[in-house]
């Protein structure tokens, strides 16, 4: 079975060295490592990194190695755009919205993140999905590291 390319946003490299959200961020990696999921980043995630502390940017660095590094398209510059006019997020917080697009423009099964604001939001999720059904693409699944941590040990017991 083929592992699911998952979009990991700029917060899930800092979780790594945050104390509330350490242990998850990090069995996410892992779980990366293990070929579990297949990990995408992007340009725009690069450009935030380089604001982040060393220690961040050291293991981004690392993990890039392994990542498959999406662009920021014109594709995935629309579709943050219609995400902004359908009113799920104010132009304040486009480099959100561009996330959640250049995941789905890049064929992302999921993203994952830490900002319960702006994407990992119950109200805002289904919004993201009905956008994209609009602009022709399929719907994304949004989760924090921690509902996907035990991804694949369910099936090994089933």
């Amino acid at each position: 079975m083929e592992s699911q390319r998952i979009y990991a946003d700029t917060s899930v490299f800092g979780g790594v060295f945050d104390e509330e959200f350490e242990v998850p961020s990090r069995q996410f990696f892992k779980s990366v490592q293990q070929g579990v999921f297949n990990l995408v980043v992007s340009e725009l995630i690069r450009k935030e990194i380089s604001e982040a502390p060393q220690e961040v940017q050291d293991f981004f660095s690392e993990m890039l190695l392994g990542a498959d590094v999406a662009e920021i398209t014109f594709k995935s510059l629309n579709l943050r755009d219609a995400y902004i006019s359908a009113g799920i997020l104010s132009p304040r917080w486009s480099d959100d919205a561009l996330h959640v697009a250049i995941a789905t423009v890049s064929r992302c099964t999921m993203i994952v993140s830490w900002n319960f604001q702006h994407i990992v939001n119950f109200r805002k999720m289904p919004l993201y999905s009905a956008v994209n059904t609009l602009q022709g693409y399929g719907p994304i699944a949004i989760y924090s590291p921690m509902e996907v941590v035990g991804y694949g040990k369910e099936e090994e017991e089933i």
